[in-house]
């Protein structure tokens, strides 16, 4: 079977559950093509998969850390993003896919059907029209716009799979929305991450341990301030905190001696694994990995950012972890921080959170489904 991976490269998140993903396509015996844009293609070129550039498909617009979703569409279109469509198109006749997987990169949806090829899509938020509530008429019709869209892609493609737990478990569930029609479509494959429990090789590091994947910059500095001086009152639990590409990791001249802070690891697994929290925003990849390897999450969604909200607070009512917001005091911090360290909070429902990925499978689940795809369909591509 030749699978066409698409990835949307506006978060890294699709691009490490695609490769999750890729690489269980090559173990199962199948050919896998990628296409992706940005620094999304350079990560998976890195890992040694053939990419095609593809369009973007979005252009994002914002300021201070806020995205400004409308003005993001606006330039999306006055850019003729859309006619991108074609180039799908053209990738499809070239490398003959006999199904395409589309991570929430919907030009690819329109260039494989047009093509006649299966496409599945994945995706973990499917009501996007939230973006434009309660911001005026002109962003209410605009938002209405975008449903008919994104409503129209959803009922062309062959599955609609959604990257994380079943209900009642599902992080996601907040941001997911289908008719009845649709859900006959839906699969919930369960996480799809890189790496496994078993597999990964603990982080040396002192214990108790914290990793924070908060950046230091722009509107998340302050919680990354924060989360600093918490661990300045409390020596005796250990942290480490990512930085981010465009910070510095120098220019923190007087750390605490329980602090540690680096500005990019190429592999996160082996410090989730030696961590009893994580300190995160609510970015629905990072918290399939945290979840997937049993950890509570100590969760901060950006402010504006409707989708992370969500996530976080499902985080908090499933009593797998805290969400707290950006007026946190350093001191509310430690106190969540230790509940969990100290008084085991969450730490049985994050396990049994572990015990269900690792059951699910979410990437040979997948595969599963395209290869019954490939299956009912012969021999795929007609030559």
């Amino acid at each position: 079977m030749r699978t066409l991976i698409l990835v949307c490269g506006e978060g890294l998140g699709h691009t490490s559950r695609c490769i999750a993903l890729a690489r269980e396509l090559l173990s199962a015996g199948h050919e896998v093509h990628f296409g992706a844009y940005g620094y999304s293609q350079e990560l998976i070129e890195r890992k040694g998969y053939i990419v095609s550039t593809i369009p973007s498909e979005v252009t994002l617009v914002g300021e201070a850390g806020a995205l400004d979703l409308k003005a993001s569409i606006l330039e999306t279109v006055k850019k003729g993003r859309f006619l991108g469509i074609l180039r799908i198109k053209r990738l499809v006749k070239k490398v003959r896919p006999d199904v395409v997987v589309s991570d929430s990169y919907f030009t690819g949806i329109m260039g494989s059907k047009a093509m006649k090829v299966p496409c599945y899509i994945i995706i973990n938020q499917s009501n996007m029209e939230e973006f434009f509530m309660n911001k005026g008429v002109s962003s209410r019709l605009l938002g209405s716009l975008v449903k008919k869209f994104y409503s129209g892609a959803f009922r062309i493609v062959d599955g609609i799979i959604i990257p994380d737990y079943p209900m009642p478990y599902t992080i996601c569930r907040k941001n997911i929305s289908f008719d009845d029609k649709l859900m006959e479509k839906v699969v919930y494959s369960g996480p799809v991450i890189g790496s496994t429990y078993q597999e990964v090789v603990p982080a040396a590091v002192q214990h108790p341990h914290v990793l924070s994947t908060v950046g230091g910059f722009g509107y998340r500095e302050p919680i990354f301030q924060k989360v600093i001086n918490a661990a300045e009152t409390d020596h005796g639990i250990h942290y480490t905190l990512l930085a981010g590409p465009s910070v510095d990791p120098a220019k923190f001249t007087q750390l605490p001696p329980n602090v540690r802070i680096l500005q990019f690891i190429s592999d996160q697994f082996p410090y989730i694994k030696s961590s009893q929290v994580i300190i995160a925003p609510g970015g629905h990849s990072t918290l399939m990995e945290t979840l997937s390897f049993g950890i509570p999450v100590l969760s901060f969604p950006d402010r504006a950012h409707t989708e992370q909200q969500n996530n976080a607070s499902v985080i908090a009512e499933n009593e797998l972890g805290y969400c707290l917001g950006y007026s946190a005091s350093p001191e509310e911090i430690l106190l969540h921080i230790k509940d969990i360290v100290y008084n085991g909070k969450f730490a049985g429902n994050a396990q049994s959170m572990r015990q269900l990925s690792e059951q699910l499978n979410g990437a040979k689940d997948i595969c599963e489904l395209l290869e019954s795809c490939a299956v009912s369909r012969g021999q795929g591509w007609k030559r």
